[in-house]
């Protein structure tokens, strides 16, 4: 059973290897019959190549020959072209030569007749003096004639002659320029007095003349005893810390108060009115409340020139010039308010400016600033145009407006067109009737005159001229002055008052010297 198992594998051995030769037989075959098929397809690949490679060959030789030829022929297109142009410009060449020199032929003919011209010219000038000559000896002759008939050189007729028409033109001219005058007059003073009519309708304003006294008033007569205070301390402190006079009496619910400064008057009315409504009145609470005012008084007045140039129309005016223009509210001229007057002068200025053409923005900026000098704080011995003028020359006004207000009162000359314009409005303002009171002005200046003698001695620290000038209250620094200096003042005051200044009636100086002495407890 054995043997039997070998001898099978043995044969099945045997032919799995006869079948592994046979095989490998068979592809060895083959692969040679697919090598020899490969080699055959490359063959007529390798010659389909070379083919295609011959005939682009062909084909690119002849596209270049192609190329070659047209550019040879546009090269000779081109050279032909150029040759005809060379001939062409050699023949308008020739033709410019040939027109050239016919041009040179006729210059030389034109020359030629020139020449002759000119000798014919020359010849004809030489008979043209001869004949000159021959004439200007025969009007010789006829002016020796003449002169030997009249009896007169030609010289002395001429000048004759001259000075009789000199004088007839001169006639004429000085008729004709007369009668030109005279319409002018008329015409101009028409006009003149048509614009300022109507600028005096245009403007209408208010005029109320300026007082010396203010009334203040009370809601009960008990309210004066309190503002008296015991023994008439509160009233004294009062007058002396405002430099007013209050008046007491027996008029019903009201206290009058008097005095020339109207910014004085007014912090007077608004001290007492706090004063008032506060119920605490003693002279420490009336000084804290004065101060106070003062103050308030400042700042209103910055307010008030503020809201003046607004509504004028103003800008860019300087604030010292804005805060003159307020105190302009608590001065007076001849008893016309300075604030009203000035504004009303801006407003006619502007209304004239516009109606002969001129710049109404200078015009009205003059018109306010014309009497700015007279609210100078400090007192000078020059007239308030000049002053005026320099404030707005400090403050770099235009130079137009500054001759403007330096001219209005013809201190100096007038140098542009808004100058007569301000001077004839400032007129116009003062001259309307009820406008101003030439006593009050005087009154006032002469109030003013007798506070600043006072405040000129030494040791005097406030000075107040009251009832109407008939008293001056002379307030000392008691720190500089002893009582018996303060008697010797008083009297000094008086004689120099004699000496320096007329006045009606008398004046009575009454000097007070206060020491006090303020601690502090902490």
């Amino acid at each position: 059973m054995s043997d039997i198992i070998v001898i099978t594998s043995a044969s099945i051995v045997g032919v799995i290897l006869i079948g592994i030769g046979f095989g490998t037989l068979l592809y060895k075959r083959k692969y040679k019959r697919r090598q020899k098929e490969i080699e055959a397809r490359a063959g007529l690949v390798l010659k389909e190549a070379e083919i295609a490679a011959e005939n682009l060959k062909k084909d690119k030789v002849l596209e270049a020959k192609e190329k070659i030829l047209k550019m040879r022929s546009e090269f000779e297109e081109e050279a032909n072209r150029k040759k005809n142009q060379i001939i062409s410009n050699e023949q308008k060449i020739k033709q410019r030569e040939q027109q050239v020199n016919r041009e040179l032929e006729q210059v030389k003919r034109k020359e030629s007749d020139l020449t002759e011209t000119q000798q014919n010219l020359a010849h004809q000038l030489e008979l043209v003096k001869k004949r000159k000559e021959e004439l200007d000896r025969f009007n010789q002759q006829k002016v020796e004639i003449l002169e030997n008939i009249s009896k007169v050189t030609a010289e002395e007729a001429r000048e004759q002659l001259v000075a009789s028409l000199k004088d007839e033109a001169q006639t004429r001219a000085s008729s004709y320029i007369k009668d030109i005058m005279e319409q002018a007059k008329l015409t101009a003073t028409k006009e003149a007095k048509k614009i300022v009519l109507e600028t005096i309708q245009r403007t209408a304003t208010e005029h109320a003349i300026e007082n010396c006294v203010s009334v203040f008033n009370i809601e009960s007569d008990d309210i004066k005893g309190k503002i008296i205070g015991r023994e008439g301390r509160n009233i004294r402190a009062l007058e002396a810390a405002t430099g007013v006079e209050i008046i007491v009496d027996d008029t019903p619910e009201a206290i009058i108060i008097s005095g020339f400064d109207p910014v004085r008057r007014e912090i007077a009315r608004l001290s007492l009115h706090r004063l008032v409504q506060d119920g605490r009145i003693h002279p420490a609470r009336i000084e804290e409340i004065v101060a106070k005012t003062s103050k308030n008084i400042e700042d209103e007045i910055v307010e008030i020139g503020e809201r003046t140039v607004i509504d004028l129309g103003i800008h860019g005016l300087h604030p010292e010039l804005v805060k003159m223009v307020g105190r302009m509210r608590f001065r007076s001229s001849y008893g016309q308010n300075l604030l009203q007057h000035s504004r009303e002068v801006a407003n006619l200025c502007a209304i004239m400016a516009a109606e002969l053409g001129l710049n109404v923005k200078q015009a009205k900026r003059a018109g306010l600033l014309h009497d700015i000098g007279k609210v100078w704080p400090e007192e000078l011995e020059k007239p308030h145009a000049i002053a005026g003028m320099e404030l707005a020359q400090k403050y770099k006004e235009h130079p137009a407006v500054c001759n403007a207000i330096g001219a209005h009162h013809d201190e100096i000359e007038m140098t542009g067109p808004i100058s007569p314009i301000v001077q004839a409005c400032d007129a116009l303002s003062g001259a309307r009737p009820g406008a101003r009171r030439e006593v009050m002005e005087q009154y006032i200046k002469r109030l003013r005159e007798l506070e600043e003698l006072a405040t000129s001695f030494e040791g005097v620290e406030k000075c107040y001229a009251i009832q109407a000038g008939r008293e001056l209250r002379v307030i000392l620094d008691a720190e500089k002055v002893t009582d018996d200096r303060a008697s010797q003042l008083s009297f000094d005051i008086s004689q120099k008052i004699e000496r320096d200044m007329q006045y009606p009636g008398q004046i009575k100086v009454t000097v007070i010297r206060e020491m006090r002495s303020v601690a502090y407890a902490k």
